[in-house]
């Protein structure tokens, strides 16, 4: 491959949208940014992959601040995320303290050839590209660029120390702050996921008067009592069952969803332990995903032999505090496996967390990110999000990203070891299909739903986020109705019965309360507000034989790591899967030739690359290794006379 020093430079393209946030009401323009290294990040606040860059950024941005400048480029999936509001509410949400650019048609996007979540591109300080990365893992890579350029252009007379444009938004104020979930404790009062400050909440019954709060609200990783603890946007809670909470030392189980861990809260004292997660994010095909060491000392008489820590969580039970997860969201008690169940949003899974044994185990899921039915261990799921147990031990998945509602049945399954169980999809239609539609449930559609709770007549509801709605999926007719509409971003459902009735407890994240809504009389209302499918910009591909390169090239002072098998990994299937006479499957270099079928229109090509790399310093025993990966889904249209290749930078 040529040197950089060899590449023709290209000037960066202007940035171009709708309006800007985190700049005071000013608009930029490169020309001011000229001086800094800049970082383009293209995102959406759906996309979990996205939301772990923001985090992968927040070293970085904080390391480098005077010459250095961050600018999110918003380049929303759903509907719902183009709009203004939604997305001033998402940079609040997250965090996020640097210039975003509001791009809802995608401008910025196609100037700068972005084909997937999240898109990383660096400009120098002279205003030329330098870098373009897809995906998440480049945090090293990033920081080893920005050095250089510093170097560089300081060298050069061309960096600018200095101030950048961020200006932060006013400061609010209030009980709750993007509230995630919420459950009732023994006695009456709630407890929630304040995911906003980064603590727990414990309310009284009427859902506003504050009671306690427990994490000190600062962002971090720390157990201990309530005024010491931390957390970082914790999102899904589970009360532990009656005869479990004394064996195991907690009463609550907590899904920290940026800290990927889950956290036991005692609540005679407030006191909170990690119980699963090492702080560190799991990534897929990475070869430490579970540390080294011996089993936990902590583990009962009761617990398996051996040593726990060097199994693979896929077949074997692992010891959890060793363990990596990936922002697990939701959590319940599912008594068909003795353990509880974890939404692992970060890679698309479900994982089955025994307490009393101190193993996790990946029950669900096989780290693909999609719509399909089947044995639980083969099906696909795609950010779930959130998990209720109904009375024929039926295990339901809010499933945001395919904006679906997933059923696992348990058929025979009697321990996480031996899970039989299948998953059929009850509402949803795929990645990029969304809407608010009611009626049958194979035509309904939902957009990114975060919450699921099971109602007195065995019907579910359905906290239908980015709809600003409450649905409810009738598994005895297979229709969907809608019980609520006009909530801001409703993400959870507490289901309680009364004298009076039926009513819904609904965590509003984007209006940072609790709500109550009267469950109506009959089966709620029938809507139909239109589908909707994400439009993104469409390569021409030509009928036959296309080539296809992921271009992935180590950072500097790196190499190739392949202590621990292949390297690099090479995944393509189609929707349809007609559209590819030849080329999908695995494979482990990452060039391929495709054979597009010429009778097939179009249709999207999905891509997942991975690529490890370590330092290259042969003195260094153990060196730092670094995993890169990323999913694409390319829409593309066969055209006879199109283009005969397609290049995808993974980090080149």
């Amino acid at each position: 491959m040529p040197s950089a020093s060899r590449l023709p430079k290209v000037r960066a393209s202007e940035l171009v949208g709708r309006g800007w946030l985190n700049t005071g009401g000013r608009d930029l323009a490169l020309a001011d940014l000229r001086g800094k290294i800049v970082v383009l990040d293209f995102w959406t606040f759906c996309c979990i992959n996205c939301l772990h860059v923001l985090d992968e950024l927040r070293e970085l941005e904080a390391r480098h601040r005077d010459v250095l400048v961050i600018v999110g480029v918003h380049s929303p999936k759903f509907a719902h995320e183009a709009d203004p509001v939604a997305l001033a509410a998402a940079v609040d949400r997250y965090e996020v303290h640097h210039p975003v650019l509001d791009d809802p048609e995608l401008t910025t996007w196609s100037a700068y050839t972005a084909r997937a979540w999240p898109t990383l591109v660096v400009i120098d300080p002279e205003g030329y590209v330098v870098a373009h990365m897809a995906g998440e893992g480049h945090a090293h890579n990033l920081d080893v660029l920005v050095a250089d350029l510093v170097a560089e252009h300081e060298a050069r007379g061309t960096l600018h120390r200095g101030d950048g444009p961020y200006v932060p938004p006013a400061p609010t104020s209030g009980t709750l702050r993007f509230p995630a979930k919420a459950i009732v404790l023994p006695g009456g009062t709630l407890l929630v996921a304040d995911a906003g400050h980064h603590s727990l909440a414990e309310l009284a019954p009427d859902g506003e008067t504050l009671v306690r709060r427990i994490g000190s609200g600062e962002r971090g990783l720390v157990d201990g009592g309530p005024t010491v603890a931390r957390f970082s946007e914790p999102n899904g809670l589970c009360l532990v069952p009656d005869g479990l909470r004394d064996r195991l030392g907690y009463d609550v189980v907590v899904a920290d969803t940026v800290n990927h861990a889950l956290r036991g809260v005692r609540l005679a004292d407030g006191h909170v332990t990690t119980v699963a997660g090492t702080g560190e994010q799991y990534m897929v095909g990475g070869a430490d995903n579970v540390a080294p060491g011996p089993v936990d000392a902590r583990r009962g008489d009761g617990g398996p032999a051996g040593d726990l820590a060097a199994g693979d969580p896929s077949t074997d039970d692992v010891d959890p505090l060793r363990l990596r997860l990936s922002s697990p969201w939701d959590v319940v008690w599912y008594p068909p496996m003795g353990a509880f169940v974890v939404a692992m949003a970060g890679n698309h899974t479900l994982w089955a967390f025994d307490g009393e044994r101190r193993t996790m185990r990946l029950v669900g899921g096989t780290m693909n990110e999609g719509l399909l039915d089947g044995p639980l261990l083969e099906a696909w799921f795609a950010q779930p999000s959130g998990l209720a147990v109904d009375a024929d031990q039926r295990l339901w998945v809010a499933d945001s990203e395919v904006s679906g509602l997933r059923q696992v049945e348990p058929g025979t399954v009697t321990s996480p070891a031996a899970p039989s169980a299948t998953v059929r999809t009850a509402v949803g239609q795929g990645l990029f299909d969304f809407g608010h539609r009611d009626g049958p449930a194979d035509q309904a559609l939902l957009q990114h739903p975060l919450g699921v709770a099971v109602l007195p007549d065995g019907s579910i509801a359905i906290a239908d986020t980015y709809n600003g709605a409450v649905r409810r999926y009738d598994p005895a007719t297979h229709e969907v109705t809608t019980l609520a509409r006009d909530l801001a971003e409703p993400s959870g459902v507490l289901v309680q019965e009364s004298a009076d009735g039926v009513v819904l407890l609904v965590v509003e994240s984007a209006a940072h309360r609790l709500v109550r809504v009267a469950v109506p009389h009959g089966a709620g209302d029938r809507l139909d507000e239109g589908a909707h499918r994400t439009q993104r910009p469409v390569t021409e591909l030509g009928a036959g034989e296309v080539d296809l390169e992921v271009v992935f090239t180590p950072a500097t002072g790196q190499k190739y790591d392949d202590r621990y098998g292949p390297s690099t990994r090479l995944s393509v299937s189609a929707t349809p899967p007609e559209l590819l006479l030849g080329g999908a499957g695995d494979d482990i270099p990452l060039t391929r030739v495709l054979r597009l079928n010429p009778d097939v229109p179009g249709g999207v090509l999905h891509v997942t690359a991975k690529a490890a790399s370590c330092d290259a310093d042969e003195a260094v025993e153990y060196p730092a290794c670094h995993l890169n990966s990323q999913d694409w889904g390319v829409p593309v249209r066969v055209v006879q006379a199109g283009p005969r290749t397609l290049v995808l930078p993974l980090h080149g």
